[in-house]
């Protein structure tokens, strides 16, 4: 679970980048999270993994109130949130197990395991047999795949994607999306911002808007058995009228006989 309370960031004197965000996400949940190119995108995501502090308000991920978490604590919390980096921070001259291992290695993980479960996520996300090659030899979704197994390493309950699709061909998108979705699936936290409106459009999912700093609109479609079971009174006199022409027509074709 992830609750913002009345969270404002400010630098220093100047307008501030977030102002009064509330919002609560449940454990399992899917959201996104959009919004024009400064509006506070990153810097809700960057407070959730509490590499920026708010000025005012408070944040609790799970049980913990990042406020009052220990410095010491912060490994921990960072095992627990996966983040899929907007520009993915892959490195260039590592293999792909290389860049799925390195977050494991430096959590004092020997080499063997790590190599072994690298191994398992990158099949998970569909890189089987990509182990030994460079990211400059895949193509861009194959690239945010491997961000995307990186953040997967410590078995995490949220996972924060900043932009996942943002340089993918819509088809490109769509299977970086189901991957997501699949994740999700499997109980964990998924939490997306994306510019991406044919995603936004194509699921049932809640979406947050953001603009210049402040919560705009918060919002989830109504799936589409909702929509038919609350059909409008029209549509519902139309039913009706329809149910009654039908019996007429039977009762008329008895009557014949």
């Amino acid at each position: 679970m992830i609750v913002f309370e009345n969270v404002t960031k400010k630098y220093g004197e100047s307008i501030p980048v977030l102002e009064k965000i509330n919002f609560l996400i449940d454990k399992g949940a899917f959201v996104y999270l959009v919004g024009p190119t400064g509006s506070g995108k990153t810097t809700i995501f960057r407070m959730i993994i509490r590499d920026v502090t708010p000025t005012e308000g408070s944040i609790m991920i799970g049980e913990w109130d990042l406020a009052a978490l220990a410095k010491s604590k912060l490994p921990h919390l960072r095992r627990k949130v996966g983040v899929v980096f907007q520009d993915l921070k892959l490195l260039m001259d590592r293999t792909v197990a290389e860049n799925v291992m390195l977050p494991l290695l430096m959590s004092g993980i020997n080499e063997k395991e790590a190599r072994e479960k690298a191994e398992e996520i990158l099949i998970s996300v569909g890189l089987e047999g990509n182990s030994d090659k460079f990211p400059l030899q895949l193509s861009g979704g194959e690239r945010q795949r491997v961000a995307i197994a990186r953040a997967l390493v410590f078995d995490p309950d949220v996972i924060l994607a900043d932009e996942p699709t943002g340089n993918l061909d819509n088809a490109t998108s769509f299977q970086i999306l189901d991957l997501l979705k699949s994740i999700n699936k499997r109980g964990t936290t998924v939490f997306m911002a994306t510019h991406n409106d044919r995603i936004i459009e194509k699921f049932d999912d809640r979406v947050i808007v953001l603009e210049k700093g402040k919560i705009v609109e918060d919002k989830k479609k109504k799936s589409t058995a909702e929509k038919n079971d609350k059909k409008s009174p029209s549509s519902q006199k139309e039913d009706k009228s329809e149910k009654i022409s039908l019996e007429k027509l039977a009762q008329g074709e008895k009557d014949a006989s």
